[in-house]
């Protein structure tokens, strides 16, 4: 974390420019289901108004595909922010994004008060990072802060093009972000132990690939686990494998030889013979799937593998369930990964979930807050695990 923050600017009748990740799940009646990115922003948020600015707040909602949609708009947001700020003098919104009505808008704001302007992908500019977007969106602050890590690895106007027509520095939140998984990355406290699951491995290649080079031991679970059981020559019935990744598994294993990481492997699963939560299921070791079933979750020798590395390791960073954790059967693996995961920040361990259906795991099981750090960011985490350069970061001012 080798960038600016907003610890770096006098704000004192500064308007702050600021993006923020307010894409949240939102229900039929216009109820926002999980605020915890509205809440995750509020440090910032705070911290501005506290130090003497206007905030003008910036963000995307859903994919409206480039024009306005009163489905995707940010006023739900904007009304669960007025109850989570009751510090703000005001928080008031704006239909505009940019243009004469958005700068009407900002002209108003007095220190303390908060302006939300409308979802920014209703312009089709954004996401094509437009310049003169861009330089639209600076006219409506003095200092651009980005907050929003979980679009830092997208380069839209909001996001990276209009840190080229305002300094630009970090908030709170995508200072802790880039703190522990950047950290995590360069200098681990060892034994540094990385768990890696969902269904493809041809998702997670580059991470793997990056994390092969630092980690001393990779655990690998989910769907991608049976394509490298696949190219160990094990039969896997009817499971989830992908053929064309066969040759990547075995270089990647030769990889984790080379580099002197233990790459572990299921010696135990639970299969079912159905994809359903009401399938009959049972336990076998990986060289005993029969034909007609297939692999849901690891097994209970394999959870046992793995919870004693996470529990001895210094450093875990977690990406992706073991299994099938949406059915209640085949939740089981996942839930004993948050578990060790917990009882390894509890041993003093840096423990750091990363982004997506493992974050939603561990909230099921009630242990987000046992964790070091729970991303808010799935497709940027795993960007950063990769060891690729996030747009949204690299415009940001470097720190003296």
């Amino acid at each position: 974390m080798n960038k600016k923050t907003i610890r770096a600017v006098d704000w004192a009748g500064k308007r702050a420019l600021v993006r923020v990740d307010f894409n949240v799940p939102i229900d039929d009646q216009g109820q926002i289901t999980d605020d915890t990115r509205i809440r995750a922003a509020l440090p910032t948020i705070r911290y501005l108004l506290e130090h003497g600015a206007s905030v003008v707040l910036m963000s995307h909602l859903g994919r409206p595909k480039g024009k306005p949609n009163p489905k995707y708009s940010l006023r739900p947001v904007v009304e669960r922010l007025f109850e989570l700020l009751p510090e703000a003098k005001e928080v008031k919104k704006t239909e505009a994004i940019t243009g004469p009505a958005a700068e009407a808008a900002v002209a108003m704001l007095k220190p303390g008060q908060v302006l939300v302007l409308e979802n920014t992908r209703f312009d089709p500019r954004e996401e094509a990072n437009d310049p003169e977007m861009a330089a639209e969106l600076a006219r409506l602050g003095d200092v651009f802060v980005n907050d929003a890590f979980g679009t830092a690895h997208r380069a839209n106007a909001s996001t990276e093009g209009v840190a080229h027509y305002l300094p630009a520095v970090a908030g709170f939140l995508m200072e802790k972000e880039l703190t522990y998984i950047g950290g995590a990355l360069s200098n681990p406290q060892r034994p540094f132990v990385t768990v890696i699951g969902g269904a493809k491995i041809s998702d997670k290649i580059g991470v793997i690939e990056n994390l092969l080079g630092k980690v001393d031991a990779l655990l690998i679970g989910g769907g991608m686990a049976n394509t490298f059981l696949l190219a160990k020559g094990l039969n896997l019935g009817d499971s989830l494998v992908e053929p064309d990744s066969v040759s990547v598994a075995q270089r990647l294993m030769a990889f984790a030889d080379e580099r002197g990481a233990r790459l572990l492997l299921p010696v135990d699963v639970v299969i079912a013979d159905a994809f359903s939560a009401e399938a009959q299921h049972r336990i076998v070791d990986v060289g005993e799937i029969p034909n007609g079933w297939r692999v849901m979750d690891i097994g209970p020798k394999t959870i046992e593998r793995y919870s004693a590395e996470i529990r001895a390791a210094r450093t875990v960073i977690w990406n992706g369930p073991m299994g099938v954790f949406e059915m209640e059967p085949f939740a089981v693996g996942t839930r004993a990964i948050a578990q060790a995961m917990a009882e390894a920040s509890a041993n003093g361990a840096i423990t750091i979930v990363g982004g997506g259906d493992s974050v939603a795991a561990v909230e099921q099981a009630g242990l987000a807050d046992k964790m070091s750090h729970v991303s808010t960011g799935g497709g940027a985490s795993l960007e950063l695990l990769e060891g690729r350069v996030l747009p949204g970061v690299a415009a940001l001012q470097d720190a003296e």
